[in-house]
Order: structure tokens, then sequence, then C-alpha cells
């Protein structure tokens, strides 16, 4: 399951594989350019907010924590890792974060990316390094 209508630069095709969207691809492609140029998901946010860009949903405000998770989204570089999450009791329909309770599945070139790996790589490595100073400042 991939949720299509909330899922910015992607739609879904007719043969039911995702499709760039240009226009949002643009966005999402500004979103890692910024992070790589050293800002924040706070500056990123402000930033697109003073550029009247609108979330995938049209609202003129967006989360710092759809950026973040928008910036570790592996679906952007082509590949989709199936099983994140998954419903233990079908009677009650909730799903849970896979913490290692089942396997997960690792598709590449599932569809066309829109970030590069060399970049989505960067960021990655950047996130964990600012993840790791947060919790060094957190110490202190």
């Amino acid at each position: 399951m991939l949720n299509h209508s909330q899922f910015l630069g992607y739609t879904k095709g007719p043969d039911g594989v995702l499709r760039v969207v240009p226009e949002e691809a643009e966005i999402v492609r500004k979103i890692f350019d910024l992070y790589v140029q050293g800002n924040g998901v706070r500056k990123i946010k402000r930033y697109l907010e003073e550029h009247g860009i609108k979330t995938v949903t049209g609202k003129r405000e967006w989360s710092t924590s759809t950026i973040d998770r928008m910036l570790s989204n592996e679906k952007y570089i082509g590949q989709v890792l199936m099983q994140k999450s998954y419903t233990p009791d079908f009677l009650t329909g909730k799903q849970v974060k896979n913490d290692g309770q089942l396997d997960m599945y690792l598709v590449e070139d599932a569809h066309e990316a829109i970030i590069d790996r060399e970049t989505f790589d960067r960021v990655q490595k950047m996130k964990g390094q600012m993840k790791h100073k947060g919790q060094i400042e957190q110490i202190l």
C-alpha cells in the first residue's frame, strides 16, 4: 500500500506505477538542496512558507516533521521499502511500526527517481550527524 494522493512529487499512473509530477518534483529537489546547503528543517519550513510554496494537500503551513520524513524517504531515489509497518490484528486494523518482527523488502528501481542517490546519501549522513550533535547537546 502506498499513499499516492498525499505524496509530494508523485502520482499514480494508469498502470499503477508512480509517475513524477514535475512541478512537485521541483519542490522536493529544493527541499533536498536547502538541506545540503546546511539549512535545518525549521529554516526550510520558513523558506517554503515565505515563498508561498504549498504542501501537497494545499496548506500554506508546513510541518517540520513532514519535511524531516521527506528527507529520509527512499521513494525519492526510486526505491520502495516494503513492510515498514504491518497490521498484527486484522480485527482492529491498527498498523504498528515493524521493528524487526517481520522481514522488510527493498525494491530498487521501482519507479523514476526525483533525487539522485549521491544527494540522498549525503542528506542521510548529514541527518545522522545532526542527530548525534543534538544528543551531545542534550547531554551537556
